[in-house]
């Protein structure tokens, strides 16, 4: 009896040693902004194994100078030019059917926790959009927004990871609000993104 009980004690201290270990291995760093607390991280699940999405530092061989960005819609993936043949990989969800583009551009502007004002274009095709939303948790920009040129593009977070790695936006370009916080605190006015 006593035998059992001891194994029973060892069991639910190493029970409790490994849910601290799993709750500090989950937290997240100071918030820099005060809505940061309600970005989504990485589910436990990714946190302990890994994840197909995951942002990860990747074999890059280019011409590209570090800072450049670089945006494959056929990979779904995001490449910030880290030089040394190195960039860090971000998985992304890119422009549905007949919203896809390509080109060159500009970082002009970058935002914490933006403000969303649809484009006409948007609301005539979905009234049911406010027409305006101030910055937080329920914004569909998400934590951080980098503005590309003088165009109506982003790429900005998202309050629906789940949606990462799928033809979804309106042309936008979109990270978990976690990864966009990363790329965000990397990425300088004036870089060069490339969207292919």
């Amino acid at each position: 009896m006593m035998r059992g009980f001891a194994m029973f004690t060892r069991l639910l201290f190493r029970g409790a040693c490994a849910a601290a270990l799993l709750a500090a291995l989950s937290a997240t760093p100071a918030a820099a902004h005060p809505y940061d607390q309600y970005a989504r991280g990485r589910s436990l699940f990714a946190t302990l194994f890994g994840s197909s999405t995951a942002r990860t530092l990747v074999s890059y061989p280019g011409n590209q100078k570090p800072g450049t960005i670089v945006i494959s819609t056929a990979q779904r993936r995001l490449y910030l030019v880290l030089g040394n043949g190195q960039a860090l990989s971000y998985a992304i969800a890119v422009g549905k059917a007949g919203y896809a583009w390509s080109g060159v551009s500009q970082i002009t502007d970058k935002r914490e926790w933006p403000d969303w004002t649809p484009p006409e274009q948007m609301l005539q095709r979905r009234p049911d959009l406010p027409h305006h939303m101030a910055g937080g948790p329920d914004n569909p920009m998400g934590a951080r927004a980098i503005y590309l040129g003088a165009s109506l593009y982003r790429i900005h977070g998202s309050n629906e990871p789940d949606k990462i790695g799928q033809a979804v936006s309106s042309g936008c370009i979109r990270l978990t609000n976690e990864d966009v916080i990363d790329l965000y605190s990397r990425v300088r006015i004036g870089a060069t993104v490339i969207v292919q």
